[in-house]
């Protein structure tokens, strides 16, 4: 009679474990960006990552303008963890490798994920990349983050970008429901060595 009390509630507490484990995959992933006061501690934590672009599988936010998204990443995020003035000021710039915005990520404390914008204010999408290990969530991370995006308000923001094809600069902005790119010579407060 004990062994049978003790074999039904072996049975049961691996119920509930299997319960537990199968509705922890169907839980959101959590999304914290890295602010820019954050990068340096990212970059160490992360320093060894391969980075994939893999598993993050097209949906209805690569269908939208590149320039609405970020209205709406500075909704649901605020300001981008890197602009390209940061990068000139970093001394690492280099044209080919012009982007306009980054928003840097962790998803669930310990999986790293970067959002960029490589074709400026041009192109719908955005480009993906996380860490390889965990090519596998990446589905789910993206249905959510693409989720918590479109379902954020646009808000106003003012970018620049640079068209290394062109050898063109731009102000890139959103401001009272207006998006507007517009030629411009090279930002003053911006310093190219």
């Amino acid at each position: 009679m004990v062994q049978a009390k003790r074999n039904l509630f072996t049975i049961f507490l691996l119920m509930i474990l299997l319960t537990t484990a199968a509705q922890a995959q169907f839980e959101e992933p959590e999304i914290i960006k890295v602010g820019a006061d954050e990068v340096a501690k990212f970059e160490s934590k992360f320093k060894t990552i391969k980075w994939t672009g893999q598993g993050f599988n097209p949906n209805s936010l690569d269908k939208m303008p590149a320039i609405e998204i970020r209205a709406h990443l500075q909704g649901a995020y605020g300001e981008p963890t890197r602009k390209i003035e940061d990068i000139v000021n970093s001394g690492t710039y280099r044209p080919g490798k012009a982007i306009q915005f980054e928003y840097w990520f962790i998803v669930d404390g310990e999986i790293p994920m970067m959002v960029l914008d490589m074709d400026g204010p041009f192109a719908d999408g955005l480009v993906y990349v996380g860490a390889s290990r965990y090519i596998d969530m990446m589905p789910q991370v993206k249905r959510t983050f693409t989720r918590l995006v479109t379902e954020a308000e646009p808000k106003e923001y003012t970018d620049y970008f640079y068209s290394p094809e062109d050898e063109q600069w731009y102000k890139v902005s959103y401001s009272n429901g207006v998006y507007k790119k517009e030629e411009i010579e090279k930002p003053s407060h911006l310093r190219l060595k």
